[in-house]
């Protein structure tokens, strides 16, 4: 009997060993050793910070302190937190079947014997029970193998989740900012036209304009009052939606606005430094956590193989019997018993090649998952590459636009002045430049929120070493 209980174990050995299913390595897309987007002059780029972090390259104390309150309070980071926990508990529990189980336990009946004096008695009973399952094919290990991976998973989708919340913050952040100077270039162009407004009224009330020159000038100031109006809603939209990301009440939570000038990283948007190898994207967190869901899924096919394979579970009891509660730990009433089964599957109606097949269905959807996941990293990184390469080229003529809006603007105001151009062409002008003004300083925001989504599409990271 020994003999063929090892027989068994050995080629259960042998079979685990093939128990593992092999990824079609082939399959894989082969990644390009660079990036197709014009890389940055190595003199302008901005040098990498501690992993994690990436956010202190714009030293904004504003903004740092956002994220450290995202981190510790937004509820999605906490979700996924707490899910990680959730796998570490799994692994405990997978590991758990590594050893074996032991429990203790007490009884005490009470009964009378057929065929004896009636008069009844108490038996008390005190053991303990050990139970151990061999791993012959290493399934259990494969479970808490599979288990672990879970859970780095889990860990990486963390990371994934606290990189997605720090840069969605900056992005809000920045967009608050560029919303708070666009206030002001409102307030400031509503000011000159209230001021002309009145300037205008007295001229109409002496008699030396027309009151068509003030109706106009009234139409610009009502616009600019409901134009800014607007941009005040605007604002405390995108105060609510920080108020969210940093876990926090909307009701008090409040961002002083501050002009777009007095800010540390005006006039220098952090620039990713040429040359850096496709390979960082391997420490993206989502890229991280879709490969370890992918390797889980190859060790659960070969749990589901090795559930052909046999079992071999040893079980044993010892303790003690008495009648007398005195004497229940007298060697008298001592009893053992020690069983070894082994166990081998030979039908079960088609359920276990299921369970194989629904455990390749999982890896190759796993596969798939993995697959898609590089490639939506590369085509993040193309994408924000190409806004920085564009968004440079139009702040530039942005620049340019500014700088004529303005310069005919001051010929219109001298025009207008000595009697060449009408108020119409005035307003024109003026109306001109301030759209300009605008248009420059959303190009700008829109520069700061691409650097933000590259340097997460990087993994939050361009360190290569």
């Amino acid at each position: 009997m020994l003999k063929s209980i090892t027989t068994l174990s050995l080629a259960a050995l042998l079979l685990a060993g093939c128990a593992t299913e092999p990824l079609n390595s082939a399959a894989l897309t082969a990644p390009p050793l660079a990036f197709k987007g014009e890389a940055a002059p190595a003199t302008a780029a901005t040098p990498p910070l501690a992993m994690g972090q990436w956010w202190k390259v714009f030293a904004d104390p504003t903004l740092d302190g956002l994220i450290e309150r995202s981190l510790a309070r937004n509820t999605d980071i906490r979700i996924a937190a707490a899910r990680l926990e959730q796998s570490k508990a799994l692994v405990k529990s997978a590991r758990s079947s590594l050893f074996p189980q032991a429990g203790i336990g007490y009884g005490a009946s009470r009964a009378t014997e057929i065929g004896q004096d009636p008069k009844a008695s108490t038996l008390h009973s005190a053991g303990i029970d050990l139970s151990y399952e061999v791993d012959i094919t290493g399934k259990l290990f494969s479970a808490a193998r599979a288990a672990r991976l879970d859970a780095q998973a889990s860990e990486a989708l963390l990371d994934d989740t606290r990189l997605l919340i720090t840069g969605s913050v900056a992005e809000t952040y920045f967009a608050l900012r560029a919303l708070d100077e666009e206030r002001a270039i409102v307030r400031e162009t509503l000011a000159a036209y209230r001021t002309t407004l009145d300037v205008t009224q007295r001229r109409f009330e002496a008699g030396d304009v027309a009151e068509l020159d003030v109706a106009r000038l009234q139409t610009e100031v009502s616009s600019n009052e409901s134009e800014l109006l607007a941009l005040d809603r605007q604002r405390a939209q995108i105060e609510n939606a920080l108020a969210v990301l940093t876990g926090e009440m909307a009701t008090t939570f409040d961002v002083e606005s501050q002009s777009w000038a007095s800010q540390p990283w005006a006039g220098h948007v952090p620039v990713v430094p040429a040359g850096i190898p496709s390979d960082v994207l391997k420490r993206r967190p989502d890229v991280q956590a879709a490969e370890l869901s992918m390797q889980a899924a190859q060790r659960r096919v070969g749990i589901a193989k090795a559930a052909w394979f046999p079992s071999l579970t040893l079980t044993a009891s010892g303790g003690y019997a008495s009648s007398d509660l005195s004497d229940l730990f007298e060697d008298a009433g001592r009893n053992w018993s020690l069983t070894g089964l082994l166990a081998q599957a030979i039908f079960d109606g088609g359920r276990r090649n299921a369970d194989i097949a629904l455990a390749k269905g999982d890896l190759e959807i796993a596969f798939a998952g993995y697959q898609q996941q590089v490639l939506v990293a590369f085509a993040d990184v193309e994408d924000q590459l190409a806004a920085r390469q564009t968004l440079e080229a139009q702040a530039r003529t942005q620049t340019e636009a500014l700088n004529a809006a303005s310069r005919a603007l001051n010929l219109s105001q001298s025009r207008y002045r000595n009697g060449y151009v009408s108020q119409l062409d005035l307003l024109d002008a003026q109306r001109s430049e301030l759209r300009t003004r605008r248009q420059a300083l959303q190009v700008k925001a829109a520069q700061y929120q691409s650097s933000v989504r590259l340097i997460r599409a990087l993994g939050g990271d361009w360190n290569t070493i």
